[in-house]
This record gives C-alpha cells, sequence and structure tokens, in this order.
C-alpha cells in the first residue's frame, strides 16, 4: 500500500474527526481510509487512534506522530507551491469565512479579479455571521469586522468600517428628520439585535467626547440587510455600516442624517491561523485583499456624494 496515500489519510481523519469525513475530503470510499490507516498502524506496529462508535481519540503515539504528519504534509504542499509560483501559476483551493453581508455585496468582485489573475485557484467560501474556528473547520483565512477575540490569530488590517445613521426620505418627510441625537428618542428606530447594548446608539460630539442616546427601538434583527431594506420602506431610521447602506444611500431610497456626529467605526481584518505554514496561495490572496483596499473605499464614496 502507498506510504503516503496511508499517511495523508491517517491526517485526514484526524483534521476532520471522522472516517466519513476524510473519505469526502480526499474523494474517496470510507473503506479506502479505514483500510489506510489500519495498514499504516499495522507497518508501524503501534496504535495510532482509539476507535469507539462515536468518537476516535489518538493515543500518545498517535498524538506525536500526526503533530509531525501535519507539518511533513504542510512542507510538501509548500514545496509544491513555491515550484508552481516560480512557473507564475497559483494551485489548489482556497477556504475563506466571510461575513454574510460584506461577502455578498463586496467580495464578489474581488474574488473574481483574483481568479482571473489565477484560473487554477478554486474557492471554497463560507458566508456567515458565525465566528467560524479557522484551525478545527479548516480554513485558509477569515475577513473579520470588529474587536479581534482570539488572540491566536494572526491579522492584517484592511480598512476601517465607518457607520451612518439613515431614513427613508418617506419617512423624513412625514416624521421630520432629527437635528440632534438625542432627538432620535422621538423617532421610531430599527435596531441591530447583535450589537451588545442595541438599545443605545453611541457617538462622538463635535468635542471629540464619547455620548450615548436611547433609542425607541420599534423593531429588532440580527439581519443588517434586512433592516436596511425596512428603512428604505419607510419603517424609520437605523445605523448601519457604510457598506450595507451605501446602495440604498446611492439609489436615493435612503439618506444619511446626522452626518455632523462621528458614529461607531470598526476595524476590518483578515486573519489566519498563527502557523509557520502559510502557502504561497493564502500569501497571494492575503496581499491581493490588503491592495485592493487601499485608499478610499467605493461605499463611502457613495455616501460622500448623497451627503
Amino acid at each position: 500500500m502507498d506510504k503516503f496515500e496511508e499517511f495523508q489519510a491517517f491526517v485526514t481523519v484526524v483534521d476532520t474527526g471522522s472516517f466519513t469525513a476524510a473519505a469526502e475530503r480526499l474523494d474517496t470510499a470510507k473503506s479506502a481510509v479505514s483500510r489506510r490507516v489500519s495498514g499504516l498502524e499495522a507497518r508501524l506496529g503501534v496504535q495510532l487512534l482509539r476507535r469507539t462508535t462515536r468518537v476516535l481519540n489518538l493515543t500518545d503515539a498517535g498524538r506525536g506522530f500526526y503533530e509531525q504528519g501535519k507539518r511533513i504534509l504542510a512542507d510538501l504542499e509548500e514545496a509544491e507551491a513555491g515550484v508552481q509560483q516560480k512557473h507564475g501559476e497559483l494551485r489548489g483551493t482556497l477556504r475563506v469565512a466571510l461575513p454574510l453581508s460584506f461577502g455578498v455585496r463586496h467580495m464578489g468582485k474581488l474574488i473574481a479579479a483574483f481568479n482571473k489573475k489565477h484560473p487554477h485557484i478554486e474557492f471554497d467560501l463560507d458566508l456567515n455571521d458565525r465566528r467560524v474556528d479557522l484551525i478545527n473547520d479548516n480554513f485558509d483565512c477569515a475577513l473579520r469586522i470588529g474587536k479581534l477575540e482570539d488572540s491566536s490569530l494572526i491579522a492584517r488590517r484592511l480598512f476601517e468600517s465607518r457607520s451612518v445613521v439613515t431614513a427613508s426620505p418617506h419617512y423624513l418627510s412625514v416624521h421630520g428628520e432629527p437635528r440632534t441625537p438625542d432627538e432620535l428618542q422621538d423617532h421610531r428606530c430599527l435596531a441591530y439585535s447583535n450589537l451588545a447594548d442595541p438599545n443605545h446608539w453611541f457617538y462622538r460630539d463635535a468635542d471629540g467626547k464619547q455620548r450615548k442616546v436611547k433609542i425607541n427601538s420599534v423593531m429588532r434583527a440580527n439581519s443588517g440587510d434586512y433592516l436596511c431594506n425596512a428603512a428604505a420602506l419607510g419603517a424609520g431610521p437605523v445605523i448601519q455600516p457604510m457598506f450595507i447602506a451605501s446602495q440604498a444611500i446611492r439609489s436615493g431610497s435612503l439618506v444619511p442624517i446626522l452626518t455632523e456626529y462621528d458614529w461607531p467605526t470598526s476595524p476590518a481584518y483578515v486573519v489566519y491561523p498563527s502557523t509557520r505554514h502559510l502557502s504561497f496561495r493564502v500569501r497571494a490572496f492575503i496581499d491581493f485583499l490588503v491592495e485592493r483596499f487601499q485608499g478610499e473605499l467605493e461605499w463611502e464614496r457613495d455616501c460622500k456624494r448623497r451627503r
């Protein structure tokens, strides 16, 4: 039996947590994966995995062998990528986790541009607002907006995500436009429920002092896109990242208000596991994102024009 296939099967079983998942990743039969791991254990004369009906556990010998095996496979992948890079080609799959709203609205064009430059790269994208575990879920990198909670990840800053308060022209014609944040208490506001404190909107005044206003929340939702659409239909004022609101602002269905105040800003990063093995394709994609997000952002220009 091929030693490399045995080796690869064992590492993949540990990475995925099951023989079934490993077979799917390796695009082979579950029985073949099981045979390869059993063959590896027989050849080494040591048990690497403890198998039960529900879980797989590494033995002490298996744990050490896995750690070495993971590094060897990563070295091999890096060596192959280095040869490909020297010949001007990047190959392989990039598994990337993206925030749902930002990914749908703004990453399609960027990924298409990267794919045009590197046509042999395949993308496996996860668009979801949940925070994935990059290591356990086997992601190469992720784009995250907001405070970074996992200090074990390496982060490169991409841009600052600024917020804007908007309302529809119809709503403002009926209810009037608030001139100060305190006047928002007299309006029917829409709140993003995933915030730590959705009942208060935070801002800085002309003197740079941090302040907050308690809003009259008549609707809550955990989807920024839903709130944007509701606001455009006249449901009330909403505070959102510019990257969500910009399209509605450009079309005129939403109007920025209270623009003389500084509303919350969140940093956006591309993050990846802190490992010495960063493949050429992952490094190229990260560098590409950093370069593309330099300068004034498209969605901020839209908001400026309407102001």
